[in-house]
């Protein structure tokens, strides 16, 4: 499951020996003065919330996931050892009162699904939880939902435009025989081949990241990756490449999930829900203001990677890249004039669709699953949306 991001730009980069990231600066995120300052009654967390609130995410530090960081209040404590960054949760330049700390996923988890790792370790508040994943693991090891800051997943699969020019949805690309890439375990590609929209014969499983096969096959098969990165990274920073593709998305082929949404334990609802009712419309807000002021947490994303040391590289332009895909495409109100909300016939539809994948693969979901036992609207504040 979470080899959703398993060596796609990382391992892209290195192989070709792109330059690593750089721009990050030594100095902290800097934000209001009032981050120092005592908590501000007006968004104040202290006495409802943790002292610290833990947020796990599922991979390294990048725009994506910038909310989180863009919250962080200035000279945030940098752990390199554990790979996470804490300091006053700051919302709008004015202090909480309470402490947030963000932890990087991926590798520095053994890529453990957030899912899991919440049940592991139960220092962590929220974490990142994608709605297959949390229909995944609803049965032993459930997660609810309280707020989705990205709208709609980047998932896509993309191909050469001058060697496929007839492509321009993925069902296009099943009515050929092109060998299409992907990271095997990648429950949506079940979904792809089991309603036909590509063909089980033309999918391989093999894709580690690596653009080489990509390049030797000169454009010649299609590959899955995200559309806020490998457009980008293939256009410029594979210098074997070094031209545009083009791509279409999952989402649009059918498979609606809430990618990376914000997640409790679903046993912790009732000890959370005063403190949730006033920390996720601070969430929504963040996002808002992070899409209209990134860069001061873009530095920061940056010199958390550097000191971090993963092996993961992201480099200023990609982070600029990031920004105008979400604004464009991924962060927004979706149907509706709030940002971050579910629309429960959505979450149905993704028990529909992955509910008998997860039984054939002996996972089955919790019997009688809904929508509302994975993601709630509860605690969103319906006001607060992109351009509001």
């Amino acid at each position: 499951m979470r080899s959703v991001r398993l060596g796609i730009v990382v391992s892209a980069v290195l192989a070709l020996t792109v330059a690593g990231c750089g721009g990050g600066g030594d100095e902290g995120r800097s934000q209001s003065p009032a981050a120092n300052a005592p908590s501000d009654a007006s968004v104040s967390l202290a006495g409802t919330c943790p002292s610290t609130i833990v947020i796990q995410t599922d991979w390294d530090p990048e725009s994506e996931y910038g909310v989180y960081y863009h919250m962080l209040g200035p000279d945030p404590k940098i752990d390199t050892q554990h790979k996470r960054v804490t300091g006053p949760l700051v919302v709008e330049g004015k202090n909480t009162g309470v402490q947030l700390e963000v932890r990087t996923g991926g590798p520095s988890i053994g890529f453990e699904p957030v899912s899991s790792q919440m049940y592991k370790d139960t220092s962590i508040t929220l974490g990142q939880v994608s709605t297959d994943e949390a229909i995944r693991f609803s049965n032993k090891q459930a997660t609810q939902a309280v707020v989705a800051p990205m709208e709609k997943s980047p998932f896509m699969i993309m191909w050469d435009p001058a060697t496929y020019p007839q492509f321009g949805t993925i069902a296009d690309i099943g009515k050929t025989d092109t060998k299409v890439l992907y990271f095997e375990g990648d429950t949506y590609m079940a979904y792809l081949t089991g309603t036909n929209i590509l063909k089980k014969s033309q999918v391989d499983g093999s894709y580690d990241g690596k653009p080489a096969n990509f390049v030797a096959a000169n454009g010649k098969i299609a590959q899955a990756g995200f559309a806020t990165s490998e457009p980008y990274v293939y256009e410029h920073e594979v210098r074997q490449w070094a031209k545009p593709v083009k791509y279409a998305l999952v989402s649009d082929a059918g498979y609606p999930f809430y990618p990376q949404a914000l997640s409790i334990r679903t046993a912790d609802k009732a000890k959370l829900a005063p403190c949730l009712k006033k920390l996720v419309p601070l969430v929504q807000q963040a996002q808002v203001d992070f899409l209209n002021n990134p860069d001061k947490t873009n530095e920061l994303l940056l010199r958390l990677i550097k000191e971090y040391n993963t092996g993961w590289v992201y480099t200023p332009g990609l982070a600029s890249y990031a920004m105008d895909k979400m604004r464009s495409d991924f962060v927004t109100n979706g149907p509706d004039k709030t940002l971050g909300n579910f629309d429960t016939v959505r979450v149905q539809r993704m028990i529909d669709i992955v509910g008998p994948i997860f039984t054939a693969q002996r996972q089955p979901p919790k019997a009688g699953l809904k929508p509302e036992d994975i993601a709630t609207n509860e605690f969103v504040d319906m006001s607060i949306g992109v351009g509001a």
